[in-house]
C-alpha cells in the first residue's frame, strides 16, 4: 500500500505541539509493516518566525523507512508554493492520503486535489474541530465555520473518513461537518523500556508537573490559582512548555501577583528528549487542567512513565479513576486544589505502576498503527 501523509509541520518541529509527536510516532510504526511505502509531504516550519526553519538536509536519520519531502515555508505558519507544486503528482501516486490538521494551508488544496483525482482520504483534525466547537475562547470562530463549510463541500462520505481519538471528538466533528464519517482510533504512546528507581514526595514535598503548550485553552491560570489557594510551600509546581510570548509573560505576571512565582511555582521552558524524561522522573503527579482536549498526549506520556495524573473533565480520561491511576476532576481552582490535596495521601507508586501497565496493554504504537492500517484498507477497498 502506498500512503501519502500531508501535514503542515513535522518532527522535529516540536513547537507546534502534540500532533507533531503523534504523527511522527504513527508513521514510524506504520513504516515497519511489510508492503507499506510511506511518503510525507510537509514544510520546513519550526515556529512562528520566518527564521524558525528545520534544516532538512540534516534530518535524514530521523525518518527510517519513509521518504519525507520538506518544502520551504514562505509565509504564515505553513504556506508553501513548493508543497502545492508537489501535491498533485504525489496524490496521484498514493493509494490513500492521510491529511493531518484542518485550519491550515495544506488542508483545502489536499481535499480539492483528492476529490479531483478520486483518492480516498483519512483526515486527522487532532482536536482542532472539537476546540472550535466546545471552547468559548477559540479564536476566529466565524472564519473557522466558513473554512469548515468549504471543507465539507469538498468531501464525500465514501471518500473521506475523519480520524478522531475519542467519542467526544467524534460528536463534535460530526456536528460541525455532518458529511464526514468518523472513526475512533486513539493515539499511542512510547513506553519506556525500563523505569529507574525513584523516590516519591522527597523530604515531604509533593512535586507537580505541568507539561504542554502555554495556551489559554490549557487552563493554566486555574492551576496557578489552585496553587495560591493551597498556599503550601511543600507543594511544588514545575511548568514546562512554551507558547505565545505575550501570553507566557501574562502567566508569569499572574503567578507573581499571586505570590507564588519562584517560590513554589517555576516556569522551566520547553523540554524534549532526555530532559523531558527527567521531568517525568522527578514528578510525583502530572496535572492537566485543560478546558478541552481531544486526547491529550501528555496524560498518556505521564502514565507510560509511571506518573499518576490529575486530569480535568475537559480531557477524555475518565478511566483514570476506574483504572486507579489518577483523578478526573473539574478544572476550577477549587477542584484542582482539592485533587492535589487528595492525591498526596494516595499510594503514588502503585498508581504509577497501574497506569504504566494500562498504557502497555492498550496504547502501544504498534497496536495503534495496526488499527490505522485497517482503516486505510477499509477506505481503499471501499473505493
Amino acid at each position: 500500500m502506498k500512503i501519502l501523509h500531508v501535514i503542515p509541520s513535522y518532527y522535529p518541529a516540536t513547537y507546534w505541539g502534540g500532533p507533531i509527536f503523534t504523527a511522527y510516532a504513527l508513521n514510524n510504526a506504520l513504516a515497519k509493516f511489510s508492503g507499506i511505502t510511506l511518503k510525507v509531504l510537509t514544510t520546513d516550519t519550526a515556529g512562528l518566525l520566518p527564521s524558525q526553519r528545520l534544516d532538512y538536509a540534516l534530518l535524514d536519520d530521523l525518518y527510517p523507512n519513509q521518504e519525507v519531502l520538506m518544502t520551504p515555508r514562505i509565509a504564515g505558519a505553513s504556506v508553501s508554493i513548493e508543497l502545492l507544486r508537489k501535491l498533485p503528482s504525489l496524490v496521484r501516486w498514493a493509494d490513500v492520503v492521510h491529511l493531518t490538521a484542518i485550519y491550515s494551508f495544506p488542508t483545502i488544496p489536499t481535499l480539492l486535489i483528492c476529490r479531483m483525482l478520486r483518492k480516498p482520504v483519512v483526515w486527522s483534525p487532532h482536536g482542532a474541530i472539537q476546540d472550535a466547537h466546545e471552547w468559548p475562547g477559540s479564536k476566529r470562530k466565524n472564519l473557522k465555520r466558513v473554512w469548515e463549510m468549504l471543507c465539507s463541500f469538498l468531501i464525500t462520505k465514501e471518500k473521506v473518513i475523519v480520524h478522531v481519538t475519542s467519542e467526544r471528538e467524534r460528536v463534535a466533528t460530526q456536528t460541525r461537518i455532518p458529511k464526514a464519517k468518523a472513526a475512533i482510533v486513539p493515539n499511542g504512546v512510547e513506553i519506556p523500556n525500563a523505569m529507574s528507581q525513584r523516590s516519591w514526595v522527597p523530604e515531604g514535598k509533593l512535586r507537580l508537573l505541568y507539561l504542554g503548550r502555554l495556551a489559554p485553552k490549557k487552563g493554566i491560570e486555574n492551576l496557578l490559582h489552585a496553587m495560591a489557594i493551597l498556599n503550601d510551600q511543600t507543594v511544588i509546581l514545575s511548568i514546562h512548555g512554551t507558547g505565545d510570548a505575550v501570553y507566557a509573560r501574562n502567566l508569569c505576571d499572574l503567578a507573581n501577583k499571586l505570590g507564588i512565582l519562584n517560590k513554589n511555582v517555576f516556569f522551566v521552558g520547553h523540554v524534549d528528549g532526555n530532559p523531558k524524561t527527567q521531568a517525568f522522573y522527578h514528578a510525583d503527579a502530572c496535572v492537566v487542567p485543560s478546558h478541552t482536549e481531544c486526547f491529550c498526549m501528555v496524560v498518556a506520556e505521564a502514565l507510560a512513565h509511571g506518573v499518576p495524573v490529575i486530569a480535568s473533565h475537559g480531557t477524555p480520561w475518565a478511566d483514570l479513576e476506574t483504572k486507579h491511576c489518577g483523578l478526573w476532576v473539574g478544572n476550577s481552582p477549587e477542584s484542582l486544589a482539592q485533587a492535589i490535596t487528595g492525591i498526596r495521601s494516595m499510594e503514588l507508586a502503585a498508581m504509577g505502576n497501574r497506569g504504566r501497565e494500562w498504557m502497555k496493554q492498550e496504547f502501544s504504537w504498534s497496536s495503534v498503527a495496526h488499527n490505522m492500517l485497517k482503516l486505510y484498507k477499509e477506505i481503499v477497498s471501499r473505493n
